[in-house]
Formats: C-alpha cells, structure tokens, sequence
C-alpha cells in the first residue's frame, strides 16, 4: 500500500504523508520535479517540513509528472493529493479522470468546512483513511460545466465588443449558491492586494480564478486595451513564497511563525508552565579532560571520529545516570506516574538555520567511547545537512546543549517537553585557579544542570551535577566509576 490513488489505469496520486508520527500537516519547501520530467520509483521529488524537521519525499511509482497540486510555500495537510503522474504516457490524450482534477475542491482554503477530527498515524509512503480528508460538497455550488459557460460568455463579449468602457466595468461573475473557485495561493494574493474574489471574472479552465484575474482586478480601468484572457491552468500554480514581510518603511520585518519555529516555541512555553524547573550551577577546572581530549586525538583506536570536549562530557553524564539512574525519568500526568528509563537516548541541542533542533543518539548507554564519538558526528553532520528525521528527535531522556561554542558561561535551559533533565556546558576558557595551594592558569568551564522538580528533587540533582564535575575534573573516574 503506498501514500496514492488510482483515478484510472493512466493516471496516479500521491498524498501528502505522515513523515513522523501522528503529524498533521508540512509544508512544501522545495519540488525538484516539473510537469512532464520523467520520474522512478523511490525518486525524490519533493521536500517538506513538518513541525520537526525537513523531510525528502520519494515517488513510489514510475510514469511522467502530469500535475503539482501545490506550489512551494504551501502548508498541506497530510492525506491531500500533493502530485500526478502519468504512468502509461504516450498512450493517448486522454484527460485526467474527475477524481483526480483539483479544481473541483481547491485544497486548504481557509474557509472551507472543517474536516473530521483526528487522524490515523502512518507511515512514510503510507496514507491515511480517504474518508479523513475528503470535504462535504458545497451546497448550492455551480457545476464545473456552468462555470465554465458563464466564462466562455464572457471572454465572447469581450472578443465582440472589445473592453467595456470605464463607466460601465464588466459585471462580477460569482458561482451561484457558493463562492468564487481559486487555488490556494490565488487567494492569498487577493487578499494581499485587497480584492473580493466575488467581484473577479474568473477566465481560468472550469471557472477557476487564476492570478492575471486577480491582477487584472487590481489594476485601473483602461478603455483603450482590451481585458487579458488567462490561458487555461494546467500545471502548477506559480509560486509565492513570502518568508518574510517587509514594512514600506523598512523599519520592521515580520516573518510567519511555522514549521520547526513554530514547534519550538509551543514546545518550550508548553515545557516552561508545566515542568517545575530547577536550575544548579558548578563551575569545574576541566584542565585534565582537555588533556585527554589530546590523547584521544592521536590514539589509533579512535582515527577517524572526531575527538572534542563534548565527547568527554556526554560520556560524563552517562556515567553520571547509570550512578543515579532516578534522574532517567519522566513525569506522566495522566496517570499520575513517575517512568523510570533503563535506556539512555540522548539528546544534544543543534542550532540549524531552521531552528533550534535536538536529535537523540539511541541506546547511548551501551556505547563505548568510540562508538559514541562517531554517533555524535553523525548526528550533528545530519543536522547541519538539514537532513534529521523526525525520528531521530523522537524518544529523547536526556539532553545536553553547548552554549559554550558561542563564548557563553553558562544559562538556565529549559527542558524539552518529556525529559527530566537538560545540561547545559559553558564555554572553556583560561583563568586563574587555585591548584595545588597554588593560583595558576587552568581550563575552567561552568555546567548549569535543570531538572523537573516533580521527580528530581535538590539532593538528587546536585548528586548528578557534582559526578559530571567530578568527572571532568578527573577523567580517570570514567574508569573506576563506569
């Protein structure tokens, strides 16, 4: 079963999936195909974003891109038909069946009626229900034969008599007993352009308003040029991205909130007012681990993995866990239970230009030092690539985020929603340091470590803190603690 339909033995849909876990909606950021490139089964044709990552959507089927049902920029709901193709082309010029039209049921339009509530996880590939996306006709609505008729009526009037003068403008054309057909982004450019879809003649395919409409509209009556009559749209509507809006006087710029943004935020206010948080401080000479850090680097074992400080603290902090494994906990307020974890998945905090992401190295307690070196840079090249799955965020115990690689001492970090402690790691810088009865310069880093006071009490945090600190101070404990 793959995420599609069959409108007939020619022509085939491909919906919108669920790429991760019970999501609703993504946005199209990227197509990498066009009406009539040939495509195969498992090509990449698309990328989208969901509220936790971007995600390349392969095609399952082999044939030629007849449609793109929506233009990059646009938010679709999971199960919406996103592209057709034609899997037998060349057999004829036939039309795409009725079923597969989108002009009869322009998707995601903000007025449409409400579709049924909850949606069935799927897999990537897989689709959901058809009777989870499918809209209840419009009562009254014009059939798309009348549609088109009042149209061909009117580009006839005009054909005849030229432009009607500036006195008397062409009469609105709206479809009776419903409201004007317009795509997605046709309607947003009315609406950034202040015009009433009601009073546009639409002279699209089947009665559908197309964008020269809505400009034709939009500009002044000229008495000397007769009106322009859009062809008919067969493919994609043009894009319209508009990322960010920029006031005449340039002095604000307002970017729309969505995608992985939008996630964080709603994460991080959500985790803020629910989770109790506690925030400890210790501040720790790491001059030894940066010595080991050395080591590391010109030991054989380890070429080829990337040896860094980071290493050395998240195997701290797992060595600090299976000490305290109390802390490996989450807190479920339904039924009123505290969940102790006997696996370790753990997160690290990734800045991307999409946002704040934190992707999770599964079961890293049982790796050794090796294998957890070359998880941490896979995890954080995947991250940069922009290329993490939602998967890969999903099922996170414990996170740590490193503040340090801006020059930051040190912060108060918020949890992510789920998890019961988040350590933060300030910056290693050279300073004065009491050593041995002795000031001498020495490596020194601050560790700011929150937790859920729910089920991390003072006595327990602080135990974890001060054996991550231990640890760092020396690093041989890593042995005859692990």
């Amino acid at each position: 079963m793959t995420t599609m339909t069959e409108t007939s033995a020619r022509f085939r849909e491909f919906k919108m999936p669920d790429v991760g876990e019970g999501l609703t909606e993504a946005e199209i950021l990227k197509w990498f195909v066009q009406p009539g490139d040939t495509v195969t089964d498992g090509q990449v044709v698309c990328e989208v974003e969901t509220a936790k990552a971007a995600v390349e959507l392969p095609i399952p089927f082999d044939g030629v891109v007849h449609e793109l049902r929506f233009p990059e920029g646009t938010t679709v709901d999971v199960g919406q038909v996103i592209i057709a193709i034609d899997v037998a082309p060349g057999s004829g010029d036939a039309p795409v069946p009725a079923a597969a039209a989108p002009v009869q049921e322009p998707a995601a339009e903000p007025e449409a009626e409400a579709e049924p509530k909850g949606r069935t996880p799927v897999l990537v590939g897989y689709g959901v229900a058809e009777s989870s996306t499918k809209r209840r006709p419009r009562k009254g609505a014009a059939t798309a034969p009348e549609a088109a008729a009042v149209a061909a009526a009117v580009q006839a009037e005009l054909n005849g008599h030229g432009a009607p003068a500036a006195s008397a403008p062409a009469p609105a054309v709206p479809v009776q007993g419903g409201r004007p057909l317009a795509k997605p982004p046709v309607r947003k450019l009315a609406k950034d352009l202040g015009i009433d879809l009601a009073t546009v003649v639409p002279t699209g395919k089947d009665g559908i308003i197309t964008r020269e409409d809505v400009h034709a509209a939009a500009a002044p009556a000229a008495p000397e040029a007769p009106a322009a009559v859009a062809p008919p749209v067969t493919s994609a509507p043009a894009v319209a991205e508009a990322p960010a809006v920029v006031s005449d006087s340039a002095r604000e710029t307002r970017i729309p909130v969505r995608g992985v943004r939008k996630a964080i935020a709603q994460a991080m206010v959500g985790s803020a007012f629910t989770a109790p948080h506690v925030t400890e401080f210790v501040t720790v000479d790491v001059t030894r681990t940066m010595k080991l850090v050395a080591e590391l680097k010109e030991d054989k074992d380890m070429a080829g993995v990337r040896v860094n400080p980071l290493l050395i603290i998240a195997k701290a902090l797992l060595v600090a866990i299976k000490r305290n494994p109390e802390v490996n906990a989450a807190w479920d307020e339904a039924n009123q239970e505290i969940v102790q974890k006997h696996y370790v998945n753990l997160g690290i905090a990734a800045a991307t230009p999409r946002g704040l992401i934190v992707p999770n190295i599964k079961d890293a307690h049982d790796k050794t030092l090796p294998q957890l070196a070359e998880a941490l840079g896979e995890l954080v090249a995947t991250a940069r690539d922009g290329k993490t799955s939602p998967a890969a965020m999903a099922g996170g115990t414990v996170t740590i985020t490193n503040v340090g690689v801006f020059g930051v001492d040190t912060g108060t970090p918020i949890l992510n929603p789920g998890e019961s402690a988040i350590l933060a790691v300030g910056a290693i810088k050279l300073q004065p340091w009491v050593h041995k009865g002795k000031v001498k310069p020495r490596q020194v880093t601050t560790l700011a470590l929150s937790f859920d006071h729910r089920l991390v009490d003072g006595e327990l945090g602080s135990k974890v803190l001060a054996d991550v600190a231990a640890i760092l101070e020396q690093p041989k404990r890593l042995i005859t603690w692990a």
